[in-house]
């Protein structure tokens, strides 16, 4: 049969062939590497672990299957290793120490992310992202990254910089100029609009101001990536707040991310279920839903954020102070701060996290205790000396974490940043606790939601699958070894276990160590055709 087929409809199956999983473009190819005798898994959706090579030529993945009929310049012996995609962490605050030491090699790497497995980051989240995304863009190509980096246009930075810290509705103007804003990052390379409407200045604004900046996003095919309004009873609610990202995602036309979900405190510990009901619901009626999620019982913020009510921050810090020097209004402030206190599972549960600090190591309680003074007269003082204590607060129920966790529209984030372990232990910890030690989740599904999931929520451009002609981001992990070593006091030890990780078909971490490979891209984001004229 072969023999009737023409020669360039041979040519075109051929070039069809090698994009199938288990086909190689040519018996005894030559490939650059040659990962052998691993258990794979590509990164799909139900896909089951099997013994097989995954050949790599230049940036891209020549083959994946049983043994490969190829040559290889060096061959790695994956025997007893899980081989899966590069892991993609679609939530991380990374960015702010590589934009801020863009010239510090060791930063650059993203060593934190690399010893875990990772090989593509999402930035610009929360409502941070920058509007010039082109300069996130160019930092990360010249002079190198060390992993893949997508942005986020971000809504507090819009914000801050068309009006600022006040609790007010931009008039016409600002309304339009932050709309230019939001089109102009996405035109360069943005994958969508994202908020972080727990946090003051965006907390002021109205849903419907949201929306039409959201619109602007969608128009270029952006999603709504957010860090929701509520996630406990602080304002509106958490299924309030669920139901507002919901809306914003339906009347802007766009897909809904929310972002590290969860159920914060013990005030809404166990609506989980209504937050499952709810995406599914949506999600039935064609609406495209997904979140993320870290693995662990504790959140981390500021302390202002955590505690202070929202209207005392209005203005910003020195209007803060200003407020804690007036007793009338420092007594309002303490009434509400102390219901706070208590929605986050109260002061024993408030965990001081940033290095340097005579309270650093230490719960709310027991700085108040050593002070003599009540927690909301501890959190004052301290307060008063900085607006950049970070703390941790162990606010989740172990039901809610692995109900969400469950779902196969919940990918892993590691919302990571200083002052917190899961910046450098989320996916191990994943691993360890809930696939591991409780089997919440299979080892299929750790790997589906860190590396399929993700690429697939954010369209990746070939990444995020173990697949001829995909980008060869592949990561071999011993799955005795793979675990954490940060703790919540601890918080920035990397963590164990990786062998191998490629980087666009270059080793990031050989035999289990870091190298000084930058082979890192950034992934700009293509627009809808048409959209940015």
């Amino acid at each position: 049969m072969a023999s009737r087929i023409r020669p360039g409809l041979r040519t075109a199956l051929a070039a069809v062939m090698a994009l199938l999983p288990g086909t190689v473009l040519a018996q005894g190819q030559q490939a650059d590497i040659l990962i052998r005798g691993g258990t794979i898994y590509d990164g799909s959706e139900g896909a089951k672990g099997y013994t097989g090579d995954v050949a790599i030529a230049g940036d891209r993945i020549l083959y994946v299957g049983p043994k490969a009929n190829v040559t290889a310049r060096r061959i790695i012996d994956a025997k007893g290793l899980i081989v899966a995609p590069g892991l993609i962490d679609g939530h991380v605050h990374g960015d702010r120490d590589f934009l801020t030491n863009i010239s510090d090699p060791q930063l650059r790497r993203w060593p934190a992310w690399l010893m875990q497995g990772v090989s593509t980051v999402m930035v610009g989240v929360d409502g941070g992202g920058n509007p010039e995304v082109q300069s996130i863009f160019a930092n990360a190509r010249n002079p190198g990254v060390g992993v893949n980096i997508g942005a986020f246009v971000g809504y507090g930075a819009v914000r801050k910089r068309v009006i600022g810290d006040d609790d007010r509705a931009p008039n016409a103007a600002e309304l339009a100029t932050e709309k230019q804003l939001v089109a102009k990052a996405m035109c360069e390379g943005a994958y969508g609009f994202s908020t972080g409407l727990w946090y003051t200045p965006q907390f002021f604004a109205k849903t419907g101001e949201i929306i039409e900046l959201a619109k602007e996003a969608a128009k270029r095919g952006g999603i709504y990536d957010t860090h929701q309004r509520d996630e406990a009873t602080y304002s509106i609610g958490l299924l309030n707040s669920v139901k507002e990202a919901l809306t914003i995602g339906r009347e802007a036309g766009m897909p809904v991310h929310i972002a590290h979900i969860k159920a914060l405190g013990p005030t809404v510990w166990g609506q989980s279920a209504g937050i499952i009901k709810m995406i599914n619901e949506a999600r039935a009626k064609g609406q495209i839903v997904t979140t993320d999620q870290y693995p662990y019982p504790a959140n981390q913020t500021s302390l202002q954020a955590q505690i202070i009510p929202s209207w005392a921050l209005d203005g910003g810090y020195p209007a803060l102070i200003k407020r804690f020097n007036d007793p009338a209004t420092l007594e309002k402030i303490r009434a509400e701060t102390n219901e706070n206190i208590k929605r986050s599972n109260g002061p024993h549960a408030i965990l001081f996290t940033r290095y340097g600090q005579p309270w650093t190591g230490k719960y709310l309680d027991e700085v108040a205790k050593e002070w003599k003074v009540t927690p909301f007269d501890a959190a004052v003082r301290i307060l008063r000396q900085t607006d950049k204590q970070s703390i941790v607060v162990f606010s989740m129920s172990p039901p809610d974490i692995e109900a969400l966790m469950k779902q196969p529209w919940n990918s892993t984030g590691s919302d990571g940043g200083a002052g917190h372990p899961r910046e450098y232990g989320t996916f191990p910890t994943k691993y360890q606790d809930y696939v591991v030690k409780k089997p919440v989740i299979s080892l299929s599904q750790f790997i589906r939601s860190s590396t399929g999931l993700p690429a697939d929520i954010y369209k990746l451009d070939r990444r995020g699958y173990l697949k001829p002609g995909f980008y060869a981001d592949v990561v071999a992990f011993d799955p005795k070894k793979f675990a954490p070593k940060a703790n919540f006091v601890k918080w920035d030890v990397l963590s164990e276990g990786v062998v191998t990780l490629l980087v666009n078909g270059k080793p990031a971490v050989d035999g289990g160590q870091m190298t000084d490979a930058l082979s890192g891209r950034p992934l700009p984001h293509t627009p809808t055709p048409g959209s940015c004229l």
